[in-house]
């Protein structure tokens, strides 16, 4: 590990223990996994007894499209930026949730068709080709359903590790939300066809409550909310300054201001309304706490949208959506923390380097990049430091190019007692896997490491 520079030694404080903010997403899973039992004991409490190849076919096809259309309404939820997920749980985490949840539905949904149109055939006596013709065209609602399944088939499709590499954001991220209509349409054939629903009352309104509920929950949270944001404050760009080689920041402000909460470490997702950008929202993260009625975003040129934003004039709307994210001193359990980031996983670190609460004790940060021209914020960060007592460590390739490696021994070289520290980590997904294990092998509690991912 290189250091580069060293501000002076922290100062050490005799504070309380911080409360330990509890997430909720053990309740929420439980609740999750309780909803997909009660589909269960639904089938069950209906099926007297399964008899024959065709039974068991159809009511395998009947478990796979209960539990489908479940998933189905849980799956809008999570796309529903709920802030209790969002700020709770954590975006990323949500996100993975949601991954999980789409691929066991699309198994789900795939499993359903064939086994009911298998199931159906050999109680027929029909071929499984000409059944399936007479279920979409000659079954109620039907029409509507098959396009439903066949839309959530292509996303799911396309949201594949595989695909989604080789496809643009804004493509994958518009096909995406096509989801919503793909659940519309097939909600009319889950209540005419699903013989459990259509039976039981009780079981149809509980159906309706849930996918009700997860509509408004979707129309409040991602249109409504962000509407009464944008029209409140009415942010513009103020100014774009070149921090580092391809590192831009944009400043925004607005009206009213100090009612825009966002907390340390926290994101939003920020539309441009210009040419080429106002069509697509981005995740960015505020490089520095809310001040002086101004808000500012640090982004590496990565991509067209990225650099496109060392171009933006000033004057140009912006439309938010926010705040977003985990990361932030609620998390927080031990005095002594260490903050660790890779590239422009600086930005939501900086804020936190700065607003973390008087009462930390050891406060250290590590910045790796491959060259000191790459070190976004320096002279921010030195600054910050030497206010604060704290201490920079900047780790950077060797001088002939080679990688340095953030390995256990050189954290325990660094900080003796590391196990003692709060960690948080942002950086690519490579760099924040390899620090993590690095972490754990010097005995760092994984409950002590604080990790959001922003990719996509």
């Amino acid at each position: 590990m290189v250091t580069l520079t060293q501000s002076p030694a922290p100062v050490r404080h005799r504070a309380p223990r911080p409360a330990r903010h509890r997430s909720p997403a053990l309740p929420l899973l439980a609740a999750a996994w309780a909803g997909g039992l009660a589909v269960l004991a639904l089938w069950w409490q209906d099926t007297d007894a399964v008899i024959g190849t065709a039974g068991w076919l159809t009511g395998a096809g009947r478990i796979a499209g209960l539990l489908s259309g479940y998933m189905c309404a849980l799956l809008v939820v999570l796309m529903a930026r709920v802030p209790l997920l969002e700020q709770r749980v954590g975006s990323d985490r949500v996100a993975r949730w949601h991954a999980s949840a789409g691929r066991w539905t699309i198994c789900l949904l795939v499993a359903h068709i064939v086994l009911i149109t298998l199931g159906y055939a050999a109680q027929g006596g029909a071929g499984p080709l000409a059944e399936l013709d007479t279920i979409v065209f000659h079954y109620p609602e039907m029409l509507k359903g098959a396009a439903g399944a066949v839309v959530l088939i292509v996303v799911g499709v396309v949201s594949a590790r595989a695909v989604r590499r080789r496809v643009r954001y804004e493509v994958w991220y518009y096909l995406h939300v096509l989801t919503y209509a793909a659940v519309f349409l097939a909600f009319g054939h889950q209540l005419a066809l699903g013989a459990d629903l259509s039976v039981h009352p009780g079981a149809r309104a509980a159906w309706y409550v849930l996918y009700v509920g997860a509509a408004a929950l979707v129309s409040w949270f991602r249109v409504l909310a962000p509407v009464r944001l944008n029209l409140r404050h009415r942010l513009r760009v103020v100014a774009v300054v070149r921090e580092a080689p391809g590192v831009t920041s944009v400043w925004m402000s607005g009206r009213r201001m100090d009612e825009l909460t966002a907390a340390p470490g926290q994101f939003l997702r920020w539309r441009f309304l210009t040419g080429g950008m106002w069509w697509t929202s981005h995740p960015y993260s505020l490089s520095a706490p809310p001040a002086g009625g101004a808000l500012r975003i640090t982004v590496k040129a990565l991509g067209d949208h990225s650099a496109a934003l060392a171009l933006l004039p000033p004057g140009t709307r912006v439309w938010a959506a926010g705040p977003y994210g985990a990361l932030t001193p609620a998390r927080r359990r031990r005095r002594n923390v260490l903050l660790i980031a890779g590239g422009t996983g600086i930005t939501p670190l900086r804020t936190l380097f700065e607003a973390l609460p008087a009462d930390a004790g050891d406060l250290t940060l590590l910045y790796r990049a491959r060259t000191p021209a790459e070190l976004a914020l320096r002279g921010e960060l030195e600054r910050i430091a030497q206010a604060r007592g704290a201490r920079v460590h900047y780790v950077l390739n060797a001088p002939d190019g080679r990688r340095t490696v953030i390995t256990a021994d050189a954290l325990l070289r660094l900080l003796p007692d590391v196990r003692t520290h709060d960690v948080y980590l942002c950086g690519p997904p490579g760099f924040a896997q390899a620090v993590y294990d690095a972490l754990r092998a010097a005995k760092v509690p994984a409950r002590q490491i604080h990790h959001e991912s922003f990719a996509l």
